[in-house]
């Protein structure tokens, strides 16, 4: 049974990435701003009934047995001891290996849907628990709030009412290449030693990406749409990289920008979100 529904599986972006410091077992410590966009993946489910987890798109270089989506409709249905089955279908919007969390999102998508098609009862709670073993981006997609974050990225704290960010326009560009999180967080010129700040002072403009100058230093793409948005207005890359973000008061003047991009660019313009679609 189709359900003839798209679901959203929206961008983020981060809106600064401190490193403050390492964990014995290799892991970052992190603090983070969250915040999605109105722009994203969008995903169908066909549910069946054989217990089958099927994906009708292909993804270039990621086996069905990798894909998030697969993992996550998988590790639901076997958490429950469900013999339900599903067919998801993928419109691919968002660049791999941007920044944007494509993959965490279709997961966190992925988990939400099937909880609500198959009436499973889960509670958001233990939807993010399951996220986690997926990805520590996971959960931020399942509760859906912009959040600030700690520990390796899943110590989510909603930005609620005062706390809440400005939800401009942003333009975002996607520069031709794939940054691999690994690459970077595996830099030995990688700042690990941020002195934390707290929610009031990233609300009073406190807070870079200290993945930045890595990622500038060996993708000249990166560091050039940096320099192209930064004419503009204040540019950031969001996460490990690659895509790049700057916000405008207007829609319009987004849009205009855009159109400036040398040829060959790729971008869009998206409005900040502190509430995923996902729950609208």
């Amino acid at each position: 049974m189709s359900t003839g529904k798209c679901w959203p599986a929206p961008a983020k972006l981060n809106l600064f990435l401190h490193i403050i410091g390492r964990r014995a077992d290799g892991y970052h410590q992190l603090q983070s701003v969250f915040q999605f966009l109105d722009y994203g993946d969008e995903l169908m489910f066909t549910l069946r009934g054989d217990g089958e987890v099927l994906r009708r798109s292909e993804l270039p270089g990621v086996p069905s047995e990798q894909d998030l989506v697969v993992r996550a409709a998988k590790l639901l249905l076997q958490h429950v001891n469900s013999s339900q089955g599903v067919e998801i279908a993928l419109e691919k919007r968002l660049p791999m290996g941007g920044g944007l969390g494509g993959g965490s999102s279709n997961a966190a998508t992925t988990l939400v849907a099937l909880n609500e098609l198959c009436e499973l009862g889960l509670s958001i709670d233990e939807l993010a628990a399951l996220g986690l073993q997926l990805g520590a981006d996971v959960p931020v997609f399942v509760r859906g709030h912009a959040a600030w974050a700690e520990g390796i990225g899943e110590q989510l704290t909603p930005l609620l009412g005062e706390q809440a960010p400005p939800e401009p326009w942003y333009l975002v560009i996607e520069p031709a290449c794939v940054v691999a999180t690994e690459i970077v967080f595996n830099a030995p010129d990688l700042t690990r030693d941020c002195h934390p700040i707290t929610i009031s002072h990233f609300l009073a403009g406190q807070g870079i990406n200290v993945c930045e100058a890595v990622v500038k230093k060996r993708f000249p793409l990166v560091a050039n749409a940096l320099d192209f948005l930064l004419k503009y207005a204040p540019a950031r890359m969001s996460g490990t990289g690659a895509c790049v973000f700057a916000p405008f008061e207007e829609r319009a003047a987004a849009q205009g920008v855009l159109e400036l991009l040398p040829q060959g660019w790729c971008g869009f313009v998206a409005k900040g979100m502190n509430r995923s679609p996902l729950y609208y």
